[in-house]
């Protein structure tokens, strides 16, 4: 337990999360007596990003910014909001919409908040809608990211945890349906009695809008038809995907020149670079935790507690909820992981997929609360509205969403179906 209370204090202390797991497991390699094992330091860091399911990471945060270069997101939302017609409150339906395409694209929920903040408030407010109206529905959006595939929490989870990626993207089809399904019920009925205003009429054909969006549309159904049908892996279909939204923004848009890749892989770099490193800080620490038989104690805890698996999944939202408030998801995840998952799974009989959904929805939800909340205050920043007012107008959509993180706990198969109907 040393390196876990060593790793809070300098977490508390201020100093970057990588760093201070590092430090909390060479902290208690020379404590415990085992100075011998730092020879493994270079070792264990190095495995902990050895693994073929991190190739998936830097590809799909390339094509979230391809995309967005590209011209393809703005076309989505077009097609979003001709999906809608001119019911009143179709705007704020057709947002949630556009989420829902561009989570399938990508797979980060900050990224999406920041694309759909600058593509749909202002459409929304030229519209009639109340300004702090428009940025808390597109902020609520950005919740699909961790379960419509491809996720960025999902990609690390299934990394962490030994578990098939392609699988966990089936798994998550279900959840984030029923995520998207909550929030348009919770729309619809913050627009009842006319508040929201009729759905402009749009500015181009139908026709015009649909064919230009088909092009961009075709990139993420082309990568998740790959998944399903076993033709390729999620890192496989992620490069084909980018290969497309090149070949789409390049020939058929001609808004991404040459000029505009080198910006795109250099952030690429730059974000790639930073979640390896916590990675493979994470894994240093998982193999200290393990030398410890911190996962043994933990279990022989939870034991005297309970031996209810859906007590224990009780308990770990309550704990994950309050970590996801004060911590970002990913150093959250890699903590929790390496510790809590085999006690899941070993002890209880917790499905690892069924687990790694509900540990990363739990996690998310804590972007759009304080006192961290980095999707709050992204939203924020991007709209200009104040991240307390946002607090109070994202209030529904988050209970809609722990509505489905409870029906995920007391039901399975809402994740888990669609691998049963392929097995």
């Amino acid at each position: 337990m040393l390196s876990l209370l060593l790793f809070a204090v300098l977490l508390l202390a201020g100093m970057p999360v990588a760093f201070a797991m590092i430090a909390g497991a060479v902290a208690q390699i020379v404590l415990g007596g085992n100075a011998v094992l730092l020879l493994s330091l270079p070792q264990q860091l190095f495995q902990g990003v050895e693994s073929y399911g991190l190739l998936a990471l830097p590809i799909f945060i390339l094509l979230g910014e391809l995309m967005n270069a590209s011209g393809a997101g703005r076309r989505l939302f077009a097609l979003a909001a001709l999906a809608t017609g001119r019911m009143r409150g179709g705007l704020a339906q057709a947002v949630l919409l556009a989420n829902a395409l561009m989570a399938a694209v990508l797979g980060s929920t900050v990224a999406q908040i920041t694309l759909m903040s600058r593509l749909a408030v202002p459409e929304m407010t030229r519209a009639g809608y109340p300004r702090d109206t428009s940025a808390a529905l597109t902020a609520a959006g950005g919740l699909l990211a961790p379960v419509l595939p491809p996720s960025m929490l999902l990609i690390v989870y299934g990394v962490i945890a030994q578990v098939p990626i392609g699988d966990l993207f089936l798994a998550g089809i279900g959840p984030g349906l029923a995520i998207l399904g909550v929030l348009v019920l919770v729309t619809l009925w913050q627009g009842r009695g006319g508040r929201f205003p009729a759905a402009p009429s749009p500015q181009a054909p139908r026709l015009q809008v649909l064919a230009g969006a088909l092009p961009a549309l075709a990139i993420p159904g082309a990568m998740i038809g790959a998944i399903l049908t076993g033709l390729a892996t999620a890192a496989e279909a992620g490069v084909v995907a980018i290969l497309a939204v090149v070949l789409v923004g390049a020939l058929v848009y001609r808004e991404l020149p040459l000029r505009a890749l080198w910006p795109a892989l250099t952030v690429t770099a730059r974000n790639s670079a930073a979640i390896l490193f916590l990675i493979a800080a994470a894994g240093l620490y998982a193999w200290v935790a393990a030398w410890e038989n911190l996962p043994a104690q933990v279990a022989a805890r939870m034991a005297t507690l309970t031996d209810d698996p859906l007590v224990f999944l009780c308990l770990l939202n309550l704990l994950l909820l309050g970590m996801g408030a004060v911590t970002d998801p990913l150093p959250a995840l890699i903590l929790v992981v390496p510790v809590l998952q085999p006690v899941a799974t070993d002890l209880y009989g917790i499905d690892p997929i069924h687990f790694g959904l509900i540990a990363c929805i739990n996690l998310t939800v804590g972007l759009l609360t304080p006192p961290v909340g980095v999707g709050l205050y992204t939203a924020a920043q991007q709209t200009g509205v104040a991240a307390g007012r946002l607090s109070v107008l994202l209030l529904p959509y988050l209970a809609g969403v722990l509505a489905v993180l409870a029906l995920l706990t007391l039901w399975p198969g809402l994740s888990l179906g669609p691998l049963r109907l392929l097995q």
